[in-house]
C-alpha cells in the first residue's frame, strides 16, 4: 500500500478498533519523516496510554515496511515486540504500549510504542551518554536458554556476525564496486575467516545487545539520557559489536542529522565512558574484543551497504523509490563514500596502524 493517505486510513481503522484508542480521529495520525528504511513512524496526536506503573505515555506507531532479516510479517512483528519487552527494564528504551496484529488492513502489523521527546545526539560530546545507555542494555539479565526465543542468540558472536557478512558479501559482484575496493574487501574477508577460527576457542558470554547502535538511533532527552529507539534487531550477543557500531565512521556518518567523524581519541573516550558505566566485570569481558570486533563490525556494515545497493535497485520491498527523495539521495551518497577505495583504505588504517589499541593503552 504505497499511497500514504490510504495507509493512514487503514492504520486508523485498525487503531480505532482498540478500546484504548477508540476516540482517535483520522486527523490525529501524523506521518513523521524520520528517514528510516524499514519502518514508517506515525504520531498519534492527543493519545496517551496508561502503563503498568499508571503513568500515561504518548503513542507512536511503528509500522514495518519490510523485515531486514527476511522474516514473515507475523514473525517479524513478534520479534520486535519481544525486543521492546526484553529491553524495557533498562529504562533507556521506549515502552511497548500495544500491538496491531498483521491483517488485511495492516499487512505487516504495527507496534504502539512510547514516543520519546528528544533530539538526535551531538557528536562527539554526547557519545558518553550513548555509552551509558549501551552499558545499561548490556547489563540486562539474560534469560535461561529456553526463554531466549524469539530473540536470536549468537553463542559465538564472531561466527554469527561472519555468517551475515558472508551472505551480504555475495551481493558484491552485482554492486558495481571498484576493483581496488573489492580487492581490499576480499582481504578483510580473509582476515575475518581466520579471526573466526581463532575466536572459536575463546567463547564470549552473550548479553542483550542493540545490534543497530549507530548514533542516529538514539534520542537525547531533557535529562541527558540517550534513549535507544530502534529495537528491530536486538539479540543476545557481544557488547563489543555495539561499541563498534556506535563509533565507526560508517555509523557516525549514516544519519545526516548526526553526522560527524570521530577522532581516535574521541573513540577512546567513548570506550572509557562505557567501561566506567559497565562496571569492572562487564568491562573486563568486553575490553579484549573491542579492536577486532570493530574490524568485523565495519565489514558487516560495509557489506550491508553493498547488499542495499543491489536490493534497492531491484527488490520491491527494498526499492529506493519508496524512500523520500532526500533520504534516498543521502543514503546513495554515503554508500558510495563507504565503498570507495579511498574511504576503505582510510578506515583500514585504524587497525593496520593499531591507532585505537595505542590510544587505549
Amino acid at each position: 500500500m504505497r499511497d500514504p493517505n490510504r495507509r493512514l486510513d487503514a492504520l486508523h481503522q485498525a487503531l480505532a478498533a482498540r478500546p484504548d484508542c477508540a476516540g482517535v480521529a483520522r486527523a490525529d495520525l501524523e506521518h513523521l519523516d524520520v528517514g528510516g528504511i524499514a519502518h514508517d513512524h506515525i504520531r498519534v496526536r492527543g493519545l496517551a496510554i496508561p502503563t503498568p506503573n499508571s503513568t500515561a505515555a504518548p503513542v507512536l506507531l511503528r509500522v514495518p515496511r519490510l523485515s531486514q532479516w527476511g522474516l514473515a510479517p507475523a514473525e517479524n512483528l513478534d520479534y520486535q515486540r519481544a525486543c521492546f519487552e526484553r529491553a524495557e527494564a533498562s529504562g533507556v528504551t521506549p515502552r511497548l504500549l500495544g500491538v496491531l496484529p498483521v491483517g488485511r488492513a495492516v499487512p505487516m502489523g504495527a507496534l504502539l510504542v512510547e514516543e520519546i521527546a528528544g533530539r538526535k545526539p551531538r557528536l562527539p560530546g554526547e557519545m558518553a551518554a550513548i555509552a551509558r545507555t549501551l552499558a545499561r542494555i548490556h547489563a540486562m539479565p539474560v534469560p535461561a536458554r529456553d526463554q531466549r526465543p524469539p530473540l536470536r542468540v549468537h553463542e559465538n558472536a564472531v561466527a554469527g556476525t561472519l555468517a551475515a557478512v558472508e551472505t551480504q558479501a555475495g551481493f558484491m559482484p552485482a554492486a558495481g564496486i571498484a576493483p581496488a575496493a573489492r580487492a581490499m574487501i576480499e582481504e578483510e574477508l580473509a582476515w575475518a575467516r581466520d579471526f573466526a577460527d581463532e575466536a572459536a576457542a575463546r567463547p564470549q558470554i552473550p548479553h542483550l545487545v542493540a545490534t543497530d547502535a549507530h548514533p542516529g538511533n538514539f534520542l537525547v532527552t531533557g535529562d541527558g539520557r540517550a534513549v535507544f529507539v530502534d529495537l528491530e534487531k536486538m539479540l543476545y550477543g557481544a557488547p563489543a559489536i555495539d561499541l563498534a557500531h556506535a563509533s565507526l565512521y560508517t555509523s557516525t556518518m549514516w544519519d545526516p542529522d548526526v553526522a560527524g567523524a570521530l577522532a581516535t581519541e574521541e573513540v577512546a573516550a567513548f570506550l572509557a565512558a562505557y567501561f566506567e558505566a559497565a562496571g569492572p566485570a562487564l568491562a573486563a569481558e568486553a575490553r579484549p574484543w573491542v579492536v577486532p570486533m570493530r574490524r568485523l563490525t565495519w565489514l558487516r556494515t560495509l557489506t550491508w551497504c553493498i547488499r542495499w545497493r543491489v536490493l534497492s535497485a531491484r527488490a520491491e520491498d527494498w526499492s529506493a523509490e519508496r524512500l523520500a527523495p532526500a533520504v534516498r539521495a543521502h543514503i546513495e551518497a554515503v554508500v558510495a563514500d563507504y565503498v570507495s577505495p579511498g574511504r576503505i583504505e582510510a578506515i583500514r588504517a585504524e587497525w593496520r596502524e593499531a591507532r585505537l589499541a595505542a590510544a587505549l593503552g
